[in-house]
């Protein structure tokens, strides 16, 4: 299987991609970036007369600012997704502990800034 490492940059509505196969370089065109590893396997093939599996295409975005982007969203969005379970955890953790004190739900959703349904749930789960 031959590794095709293809170079995809965005300009005026179309990917345009670069890649090299057994030396020679190659370009190919996509709408969309879902398009990019048929487009280069398909002109793989055309240029090659291999078939399909012979191939594997793996492509790197060129618009630094677009991954740039992309990577600040990934690391808010993992940052959020650990924020998340922490106050889940900790709100798991006061319920129990107020719960445990012998405080009525009504006064733990109040000092919790929540509703008496949801510290129903936690108390729960």
């Amino acid at each position: 299987m031959t590794r095709i490492e293809a170079m995809a940059l965005y300009c005026e509505g179309w990917w345009a991609i670069d890649f090299t196969l057994e030396g020679h370089e190659y370009s190919t065109q996509a709408r969309r970036l879902d398009e990019v590893v048929p487009m280069v396997t398909d002109a793989a093939v055309l240029m090659t007369g291999r078939p399909t599996d012979d191939f594997e295409v793996h492509y790197t975005v060129r618009n630094a600012n677009y991954v740039d982007a992309v990577e600040q969203y990934k690391a808010a969005a993992q940052a959020s997704t650990k924020a998340s379970a922490a106050a889940a955890a900790a709100s798991r953790r006061a319920v129990t502990l107020l719960r445990a004190d012998g405080l009525p739900l009504r006064d733990i959703a109040t000092l919790m800034g929540v509703t008496t349904q949801r510290v129903s749930q936690l108390a729960r789960s």
